[in-house]
């Protein structure tokens, strides 16, 4: 098989859990003993995977170009997996002209239109979002990311929460749908990281460019933290991130315990390093990466509803659940002084990153569901008119926006803003 994976970005495992997310689909296809290849019409970035070390072939691509059609058709590519629902948006219609019976695929990394919803109730009121609006989650968003999802073969859900969501509110049929979380290798989990007394400090991680992260931040920097350093006045709290733009480095404070770092590449040692892991998110969609880390690596974690959504399945947290100021501080405190809790809450991490998160039974039952939808492609889409409808006026809708700009683009001395 031939895998052709259209991303937004070049992946970057080490900046974001959408990077590190395309980088286990990519080992899943390898492991496959298929052709991997990756295509984005982003400029690179010294951050990116070395991905030709993998053995997979990375292509420079560009929108609203026709050297993509020649470039497809040559391909002929058995699956395309889409980075996100605005690369389907893009590059949906001209893969199904040129390779009608290769299966399509979305990677939502998560539901942007929720994630949006909820930004916008945050902004009308500063305040953990954890239910949504209809009149919020109807936005535009939604109706594009929504007929991206009826028009590909699968897209892939990554909470059980946004599973639902997409049923019960959208009524989208669970048959061109799959829950697939994170999958992590058994030996990525460090059963024998260091012991409770052999930790201090508090640990923060995120990219600044995503703006719950940046709302997280600012929320301990004001609220949060001075409650924890007039209860702890030795603690620190150190916060990793990539892309903190100079607005994150004005917060640093060495003499308030208030650490900002910037990016690094050794999240498991810094993580392991600390006793508690802080991650007081109030608004955003999908699963955390931050958090699963944290499991990962036996370092227990306050955060709130937001936090955990999709994140357990009603297995306990590994770690306290706090949606204000003052109750996450307390629930901070806590955790980070008793012992026994500490130990109890690393053992619930260990214990959903082993029920939920495992490489092996998530990796398998996706690629059973692929192979399934695979096989039976025609009638798999014989059963989804709406599908057929929306790819019948998105193409040429798209196809002919597409040809003009093409057009307005190859006319000399014109300038693109007219």
């Amino acid at each position: 098989m031939k895998v052709l994976m259209i991303g937004s970005v070049w992946p970057e495992p080490c900046s974001s859990g959408a990077g590190l997310r395309i980088m286990e689909m990519m080992q899943l296809f390898l492991n496959q003993q298929w052709a991997v290849i990756f295509a984005s019409s982003a400029a690179p970035s010294e951050h990116m995977a070395d991905l030709e070390s993998l053995t997979i072939r990375s292509v420079p691509i560009m929108v609203n170009d026709n050297s993509f059609d020649q470039f497809i058709h040559e391909l002929q590519p058995d699956i395309v997996l889409f980075d996100r629902f605005t690369m389907e948006e893009q590059f949906g219609w001209r893969v199904e002209k040129h390779c009608p019976d290769a299966m399509r695929m979305i990677e939502t990394i998560d539901l942007h239109c929720l994630r949006h919803a909820r930004q916008l109730q945050f902004k009308r009121k500063p305040e953990v979002v954890l239910q949504v609006e209809q009149a919020d989650l109807y936005n535009e968003i939604a109706v594009r990311e929504l007929a991206a999802v009826h028009r590909s073969d699968l897209s892939l859900l990554i909470s059980d929460y946004e599973m639902e969501l997409l049923q019960a509110q959208f009524a989208v049929s669970p048959d061109i749908i799959h829950l697939c979380p994170f999958m992590f290798e058994k030996q990525h989990m460090h059963l024998s990281s260091p012991a409770f007394e052999k930790r201090a400090h508090f640990i923060s991680i995120g990219n600044f460019r995503h703006a719950p992260n940046w709302d997280a931040v600012l929320w301990m920097q004001q609220q949060i933290w001075p409650l924890i350093r007039s209860r702890l006045p030795e603690a620190q709290l150190h916060i990793y991130g990539a892309y903190a733009p100079p607005k994150a480095w004005a917060l640093h404070q060495p003499n308030r315990g208030f650490h900002v770092l910037g990016r690094t590449e050794q999240v498991e040692t810094v993580m392991q390093q600390a006793r508690v892991c802080l991650a007081p998110l109030r608004f955003g969609a999908g699963i955390k990466t931050k958090l699963a880390d944290a499991m990962l690596n036996g370092t227990p974690s306050v955060t709130t509803g937001i936090g955990i959504e999709g994140m357990h399945r009603g297995l306990p947290w590994a770690g306290d659940v706090a949606d204000s100021a003052e109750t996450f501080a307390d629930a901070a405190v806590s955790l980070y002084l008793n012992a026994d809790k500490w130990v109890q809450a690393q053992n619930n991490g260990f214990r959903i990153i082993q029920h939920l998160f495992d490489a092996h039974t998530n990796g398998e039952a996706f690629i059973h569901r692929l192979l399934q939808v695979k096989q039976t492609l025609a009638s798999h889409r014989q059963q989804h008119f709406t599908g057929l409808m929306l790819r019948h006026h998105h193409q040429r809708s798209t196809e002919f926006m597409s040809r003009w700009i093409e057009v307005k683009n190859s006319l000399p001395g014109l300038n693109p803003k007219d």
